[in-house]
């Protein structure tokens, strides 16, 4: 079957998308954030479904903003007018996830279930693209870097649930023929991620080397996973929702391609800081998969897409926005001056 043509691209990957009308579910995220501020963006309406009420600092000039329980979103008033879903929500990490696997399929896997309902009930009016997890749905790979068609076998309760939802999703495109497609994503990182919720490595480490904290390291820092900066994720997961995807392509891995152990990404990170950074290493962790590198050449090929911000440019990117926002806190709270702060964080003075 003939691919459809790609979309037209502009600096750096990003694509100009056809207008349209987006629920973003899980819109107060990282990612929902970063997706719904390019669509915005490119004059598209977008209304963000969230679980709990966000702060002032993450909503949006321009989207509309539903807060209710997952039990209680009454899509069926919510879907018609709207052209594309894009699912996010997930309130659990793989150590979380471990500790209450019920909960977490009561809480992640069942409101997914309840949306797909609506869906089949309005018939396939609109497309849902769920954003799934690269680094934990295929377990120990067989194959590096990994492929899409390698069987789902995950070792976490989050990966379960995780797979679990693509299984789902699966059931009701091939029974019901909705259009259900699935970005099996590896490691975002970037700008606008909380270092505070300590959510993925980079993440965490940066919040340690602000707190001027040990980084822990679970294990003798050879863990290798695939880290994408943020505009990149954003790129990729827009591409799979504007493609015209074939019966047999509809899932796509959307990462970096490229793996980096934990002790290359530490040394990434002291080249940032002028103190040397202190790393504690623990006892490895039985359900840390030892490596993790999407195969991209199918999204490269159907999606026209690929990555651009390499790993040492993105955790620049990524530091200098944290450490700007730590200065600006500084100054408001009066703990010290702009100069000192910056000195004390390796920014260069203002000219």
């Amino acid at each position: 079957m003939k691919n459809a043509p790609p979309n037209a691209r502009t600096h750096e990957g990003e694509a100009k998308l056809k207008l349209g009308r987006h629920i973003i579910v899980g819109g107060t995220g990282f990612l929902g954030r970063s997706v719904a501020r390019r669509l915005l963006k490119n004059g598209n309406e977008v209304l963000i479904v969230a679980r709990a009420p966000a702060g002032d600092s993450v909503l949006m000039d321009g989207a509309r903003v539903v807060h209710a329980c997952s039990e209680e979103v009454k899509w069926d008033s919510i879907l018609e007018p709207h052209d594309v879903i894009h699912y996010y929500a997930w309130n659990s990490v793989p150590g979380t996830a471990n500790g209450d696997p019920a909960e977490d399929m009561r809480t992640n896997v069942a409101p997914l279930i309840r949306l797909l309902e609506a869906m089949r009930k309005i018939g396939p009016t609109c497309r849902i693209i769920f954003t799934s997890s690269g680094g934990t749905v295929y377990g120990n790979p067989k194959d590096i870097p990994v492929p899409e068609s390698h069987p789902l076998s995950p070792i976490t309760a989050y990966g379960a649930g995780k797979a679990a939802a693509e299984l789902y999703l699966n059931f009701y495109r091939q029974l019901y023929g909705l259009d259900c497609r699935i970005a099996r994503l590896a490691n975002p990182y970037g700008p606008g991620q909380n270092i505070a919720k300590g959510q993925g490595a980079i993440s965490i480490f940066l919040d340690r080397i602000f707190q001027k904290e040990p980084i822990k390291i679970w294990g003798d820092g050879e863990t290798v996973r695939d880290y994408i900066f943020i505009d990149d994720a954003v790129n990729g997961l827009l591409a799979v929702a504007e493609t015209e995807c074939t019966p047999s392509n509809w899932t796509f891995n959307i990462g970096s391609g490229h793996g980096t152990s934990l002790n290359i990404l530490i040394a990434h990170l002291q080249e940032l800081v002028d103190w040397q950074l202190e790393v504690d290493y623990l006892p490895g962790r039985g359900f840390d998969v030892p490596i993790s590198v999407l195969d991209i050449s199918r999204a490269r090929t159907e999606l026209d897409w690929q990555p651009h911000v390499g790993l040492s440019v993105g955790l620049k990117r990524t530091f200098d926005v944290i450490a700007i926002q730590k200065i600006d806190s500084a100054i408001k709270n009066r703990l010290d001056d702009s100069s000192t702060v910056r000195k004390k964080i390796k920014l260069p003075p203002v000219a």
